[in-house]
């Protein structure tokens, strides 16, 4: 699905030859941007590091494409055993979504990956920024791919603003309108906004003497004005929190290899905390778990989610 078509900043050729200049001089050596790598890889690299931080994501992505290094392994093998094998990572849902869109890529698309941005799209748990993500970093395709990091050196570099606003349509077309039109130097320079945003131009300390393409930023050239927009919320704390107690759940059925009894999964759920917590959390971790699909049970047995969720959890 080409990008829509969007007027070129009046800098956008020195801006993009001087951050893939860059980029390829300083980029970090993350494993999922080799360029022998699989399509798959890359696909499994951004399902992981959603809402996850790099350093937590590169060990687990490693042993994942050990043990699954193609949509079909992963598809043969028992969504409970992604959901195990994810660990900490956060978000487990995640990784019921990775083991839905293997077995969607491996019967629909015979084991490979699709390029086409529709049709990544309709895969379980892609969405339009990781399909943009997927057909750009895996094929080179041209698309505007904008994620946190991004934003910040958009708003910065092109809105004179100290920090980005909440996300919008817009910024697809700001980052449109940056995209070199050859390939691969778009797909070049996705990445290298994304890597300038993470290393140089930070949220809270920026090193504007190491950025390429400070002789074009316009909050630079404007003396950094204190505009940030009004900050969000902050998230409600983890500890204490629900998603603590969903997680305790989580951890005792992936050290177990055998169905455990319900009781025994909800009591993990109130294990001490230092938080006073609500009495009814235990119980409401456990059904909001039970209703994600997360975990199966069956007279009264609990494990990690089966292929057929019929089946006798006690049957091992």
């Amino acid at each position: 699905m080409p990008a829509d078509p969007v007027p070129p900043h009046p800098h956008r050729d020195e801006l993009t030859s001087a951050l893939n200049a860059w980029f390829v001089e300083a980029a970090r050596d993350l494993p999922w941007r080799d360029p022998a790598i699989s399509p798959w890889a890359v696909l499994v690299s951004e399902f992981m590091l959603q809402q996850t931080q790099v350093e937590r994501v590169i060990p687990r992505w490693t042993a994942w494409l050990e043990r699954w290094p193609t949509p079909s392994a992963l598809a043969a093998d028992e969504p409970g055993e992604a959901v195990r094998a994810w660990d900490r990572l956060g978000y487990p849902r995640r990784a019921l979504w990775l083991h839905r869109a293997a077995v969607e890529i491996a019967t629909r698309h015979g084991d490979e990956v699709p390029s086409d941005v529709d049709q990544l799209l309709a895969l379980t748990g892609v969405g339009p920024y990781t399909a943009r993500a997927i057909s750009t970093f895996a094929f080179g395709e041209r698309h505007p791919v904008v994620d946190t990091n991004t934003r910040r050196v958009i708003a910065r570099a092109v809105h004179g603003r100290a920090a980005a606003g909440m996300p919008s349509p817009a910024d697809l077309t700001d980052m449109g309108a940056l995209l070199p039109d050859v390939l691969p130097e778009a797909a070049v320079f996705n990445a290298a906004a994304m890597e300038l945003g993470a290393v140089v131009c930070t949220a809270r300390a920026p090193r504007c003497d190491a950025c390429p393409i400070a002789a074009w930023c316009e909050w630079r050239g404007a003396g950094y004005p204190d505009n940030a927009p009004v900050k969000r919320p902050k998230q409600a704390k983890f500890e204490g929190s629900d998603r603590q107690a969903r997680g305790r759940i989580m951890a005792l059925l992936r050290r177990s290899t055998e169905a455990l009894p319900r009781a025994e999964a909800v009591a993990a759920a109130a294990e001490p905390s230092t938080t006073p917590r609500d009495p009814a959390q235990p119980q409401r971790a456990f059904d909001s778990l039970l209703a994600d699909g997360l975990v199966v049970e069956i007279d009264g047995l609990v494990r990690l989610p089966v292929s057929d969720v019929s089946r006798d959890p006690r049957r091992d």
